[in-house]
């Protein structure tokens, strides 16, 4: 499959955002509608948007990821494996990140913040996208010294429970566990577009039916397949596109994202309404329609109208996205190592809000240095 600049844009944008989304959150006296919007209510904020249509964008990208390999004349045992080494990195950071929300400061022998950036930094060295003229000897060394470092900070670690847990998964490691399952039927299936509708609506028909009180059967990691079920719409969508003439893509794309806002409101009265925390049908298809109406007009803007360098200065979120969503831990906790605090009128308001437009921009500025100097995470 063709290397498609509308997915990188729509990967740029929404990873911009998803740290702009994170930083606001810590303003105060910001409009309702910015916010994340709260469990019990029946709604969504423009916060509740960016992670489902990050699940949508990794689906749009699965595709291409494993025609790719299986064009290199790779067996299916192999990328099986590229599959579970991919899911199981997310799954693992995920699960770090998600016990710092219970992190001890007070029992713990290391500080909130040296514990992030030691973690994280442990990420890096597993994961980073080692250049192809490096020692075997030295590049392993590397990721064993960041194994090290993470067994250590795992057998250090203090939460308000005890050791280590999954209380839950974390963004990464719910990217993770959709991707193991989105990727595996995607390879199963060998991008057969009617296989991939028949892979889509069951894992829907799951969403639906456990918010309605119908399944009541523990499918494992499955969950209620919200996540499964967007990125799954992701690589429907995907290559669906690169099988349409550019006239129906505009009449299929169209339909796809407005049936699937459409059904989110026909079903929210009956399966929780809308709600992000309890990842409810509404939320999953409103969501998904959403991103699919976005994803065609930027067809349109970057693969038809050739646009793409518009979104240049943001780049870099696209092309290292994982490195971009792991820096604002490192800049965080810098920050609150030198007791660094923001002036009074960044931290309410209008000014909060280009405090964190330009935190954003700083981050990805940040990774764009890092690609020039090799440093990314590849995953």
């Amino acid at each position: 499959m063709k290397r498609i600049h509308s997915i990188d844009v729509l990967r740029s944008i929404t990873m911009f955002l998803m740290i702009f989304v994170n930083d606001v959150a810590g303003v105060d006296r910001i409009p309702e509608w910015l916010k994340h919007t709260a469990a019990d209510v029946d709604g969504m904020g423009f916060s509740d948007l960016i992670f489902p249509a990050f699940l949508f964008i990794v689906g749009l990208s699965l595709p291409s990821a494993i025609q790719a390999r299986i064009k290199k004349g790779k067996s299916d045992l192999s990328i099986v494996a590229y599959i579970l080494l991919r899911a199981l990195a997310l799954i693992i950071m995920g699960f770090f990140q998600v016990n710092f929300e219970n992190y001890n400061h007070e029992s713990a022998l290391i500080s909130y913040p040296v514990y992030k950036i030691v973690v994280t930094l442990g990420f890096f060295l597993i994961w980073l996208d080692y250049p192809e003229t490096m020692a075997t000897t030295r590049k392993s060394a590397c990721i064993a010294m960041g194994v090290v470092i993470l067994a250590l900070m795992a057998y250090f670690f203090k939460g308000e429970h005890g050791g280590m847990q999954p209380h839950w998964w974390g963004i990464l490691g719910i990217i993770g566990w959709a991707y193991l399952f989105a990727a595996l039927v995607y390879l199963a299936t060998k991008g057969r577009i009617k296989l991939l509708i028949g892979a889509f609506l069951i894992f829907s028909i799951i969403n639906i039916t456990t918010h309605l009180n119908v399944l009541h059967v523990n499918l494992w990691m499955i969950g209620d397949a919200s996540s499964i079920t967007l990125m799954m719409a992701g690589a429907l969508i995907a290559t669906g596109y690169q099988h349409l003439t550019i006239s129906k893509t505009w009449v299929v794309l169209a339909i796809s994202g407005l049936l699937a806002i459409v059904f989110g409101f026909i079903i929210r009265p009956y399966a929780g309404g809308i709600s992000k925390i309890y990842a409810t049908p509404a939320w999953v298809f409103i969501c998904m329609g959403i991103a699919i109406l976005v994803f065609e007009a930027l067809i349109y803007l970057v693969d038809v109208s050739g646009k793409k360098e518009w979104f240049s200065f943001i780049k870099p979120a696209g092309t290292s996205t994982l490195t971009c969503y792991l820096i604002p831990y490192l800049l965080y906790s810098f920050l609150s190592l030198i007791n660094f605090n923001y002036s009074y009128s960044l931290t309410y308001g209008f000014g909060g809000i280009l405090r964190s437009f330009f935190i954003a921009l700083i981050v990805i500025r940040i990774v764009g240095l890092m690609e020039r100097w090799g440093l990314r995470l590849r995953v």
